[in-house]
């Protein structure tokens, strides 16, 4: 069942509510940069060719590199979101409070903005990709590509890092997400673009001024998200209590 805690403004006001807010924004800002800065670089570099497989494999490889590292950096004080689905699947099993996921999506979808505004900055005016679904495909299709990724994704995260019998294998757990989204990039890339992230998916999609099939990385991911924090949480995590303050892991 789902086991959401609505939380209290001290809480979510709180110095370390506060610090958790700014490690989310400045994660996730370092993350789009990397992911969405090789994705520009690959365009320069193959003179605006279509991605084809080593691109792709590229751009996957920067995508679980970033985000390895943008995990590992704010793990500790924030939990490492990154990730607005993340945030919401957490949610569904109670580990952090609606409130406080609030101030995370600001923070996570800020961070992704300005990181894609920043590029187009600093890449005189390059192009912003942005995703899509691929021609050929529907966007109910790419919206049900995004559902089974971001189950994919969410699920690493609780088997590695939000299951409290995790042990040591919390140790590895940015490594495994980091693996999780390289290798769902490149089964999904060619298809939907491999979001499973309505932030790396929002901040392009701001810099390019181009929302079209926008619904698809937000809705896709949020039930991915949602449905594997429902039943890892039900299924999986025994022993479960009601967030009374705020634990961030």
């Amino acid at each position: 069942m789902v086991k959401l805690a609505f939380g209290s403004f001290g809480d979510s006001f709180s110095i370390n509510s506060i610090k958790a807010y700014l490690a989310e924004f400045i994660a996730t800002l370092l993350f789009v940069f990397a992911g969405v800065g090789s994705a520009i670089a690959y365009n320069k570099l193959s003179s605006d060719a279509p991605l084809d497989a080593a691109g792709l494999a590229a751009v996957a490889l920067a995508h679980a590199l970033a985000l390895f590292a943008g995990v590992s950096m704010a793990a500790n004080i924030s939990g490492g979101h990154l990730n607005p689905a993340v945030t919401f699947g957490l949610a569904i099993g109670g580990n952090i409070t609606i409130l406080t996921g609030i101030f995370y999506w600001i923070s996570q979808l800020l961070g992704a903005t300005i990181a894609c505004l920043l590029l187009k900055f600093v890449t005189a005016g390059k192009s912003i990709p942005t995703h899509s679904v691929a021609a050929g495909m529907t966007e109910l299709e790419g919206f049900i590509m995004e559902i089974i990724i971001t189950f994919g994704l969410v699920y690493t995260v609780y088997a590695t890092a939000a299951d409290p019998k995790k042990g040591s294998l919390g140790t590895i757990a940015p490594i495994a997400i980091g693996f999780i989204v390289g290798a769902n990039i490149l089964a999904a890339g060619p298809f939907s673009g491999g979001s499973m992230n309505p932030a790396r998916s929002f901040g392009p999609a701001v810099a390019a001024g181009d929302f079209s099939g926008h619904w698809v990385y937000w809705l896709g991911p949020l039930i991915g998200g949602g449905l594997a924090g429902l039943i890892y949480g039900d299924v999986f995590i025994a022993n479960y209590q009601i967030v009374a303050a705020q634990d961030y892991a």
